[in-house]
């Protein structure tokens, strides 16, 4: 292989390269290293880095690198030959480098409660930060070439890049509750969050993470379309009003029986198919399901008054949605048969026997039917 004795690299026109391997290995003491703006140049000898160079001109020898004089005899007229591998790396960031996700990530809306199966693309920008920690975890594990552009760096990384995004992105849709109408408005949030966790990943390779951006969190129409119905029933049962429930089924029981076209029930409701009979049994029916319908509104409509405040609650009611005390009205122990018995009434409903009460000498109340009294044994 040639000796020469000038190194420089000008780079490519397209500017996606972040590490080009100069192609000469037999270089000569004194040979000049030039370096261009935006560039390191790493001096690796026997597989470990041994110097970094900043934009310049240098001549390679013990002055600039002092571990020239450890294997470089100097009888050659100064032109003494050595071995060593000279890398450029691109230190301009690099914006455009962009990502998404292969296959759909399924989870479930955490307002809607309906499956979600979302996508995401967008951009990052990385650029080389720790030289040496890079050739030491990454140059050795990627396939030699002269040149290595960005791409193969995020192929390389694609599988740790594309896995982590998901279960970010998806762990954070859940955990914060963002609907999938809410994405949208949310992604700044989302991109800033997926940013600060991709970020370490990266260092560990010594890339630096610049930026991350999150063009769109999508999902497919029929997803959407299942949120609209979702949306279309919510506002139907808010114009109903309270009977939202009674007559929402009272429509399903409708529809339901005019489909079953094998039974009287269809034929009445589809239109009635037949007279005598079909009409009767249909009509029958219908008041059937009309007096169900009524009965169940009628048990919505059941209300309890507080016996403190005096507010209407719903009949099965524990507590008053007012002020909150217990809606149980306190029951009475009859001292005659032992009968518990709601309310405050002046005789037991079991026995008959009178609930007033009367006064001791020593001021106990007792009830009438008691023979002596329980605090101070008296007869009364």
């Amino acid at each position: 292989m040639a000796i020469i004795d000038r190194v420089k690299f000008d780079g490519l026109r397209s500017r996606d390269w972040i590490v080009y391997k100069h192609p000469v290995e037999d270089l000569v003491y004194g040979t000049q290293l030039i370096v261009g703006e935006g560039q390191i140049a790493v001096f690796v000898k026997g597989g470990e880095v041994c110097d970094l160079f900043t934009p310049g001109t240098y001549t390679l020898d013990a002055k600039n690198l002092p571990i020239l004089r450890v294997f470089v005899n100097l009888p050659f007229g100064g032109k003494t030959p050595f071995s060593a591998e000279i890398y450029y790396i691109n230190t301009t960031t690099k914006l455009d480098i962009n990502w998404g996700t292969s296959d759909p990530v399924q989870i479930i809306d955490p307002k809607y409660y309906t499956r979600l199966r979302i996508r995401a693309f967008g951009q990052m920008g990385l650029k080389l930060d720790n030289y040496e920690t890079f050739f030491r975890e990454l140059i050795g594990v990627m396939n030699p070439a002269d040149i290595i552009k960005f791409n193969n760096v995020i192929d390389f990384f694609k599988g740790m890049l594309i896995q982590k995004i998901k279960s970010i992105i998806a762990n954070v849709i859940v955990n914060q509750k963002i609907s999938a109408l809410e994405i949208t408005a949310r992604l700044d949030d989302i991109a800033n969050y997926t940013f600060d966790l991709i970020a370490p990943e990266f260092a560990k390779y010594g890339l630096s993470a610049i930026s991350l951006i999150i063009k769109s969190i999508n999902f497919p129409d029929e997803d959407f379309e299942e949120i609209n119905k979702i949306l279309k029933n919510k506002a139907e049962f808010e114009i109903m009003g309270d009977n939202r429930y009674v007559t929402k089924r009272s429509f399903d029981v409708y529809d339901h029986a005019a489909s079953n076209n094998s039974g009287v029930a269809g034929a009445f409701a589809a239109g009635g198919v037949g007279l005598g009979v079909g009409l009767g049994v249909g009509a029958s029916l219908g008041s059937d399901i009309h007096n169900t319908i009524n009965t169940r509104a009628a048990a919505d409509k059941a209300t309890i008054a507080c016996p403190s405040c005096k507010a209407q609650n719903p009949a099965k009611s524990k507590f008053c949605c007012e002020c909150g005390k217990l809606l149980e009205t306190p029951k009475k122990v009859c001292a005659s048969c032992g009968v518990l018995i709601p309310g405050d009434p002046k005789f037991c409903p079991e026995c008959g026997t009178s609930m007033g009460t009367q006064t001791c000498e020593c001021g106990a109340e007792v009830p009438v039917s008691t023979k002596f009294c329980p605090q101070c044994g008296k007869k009364l």
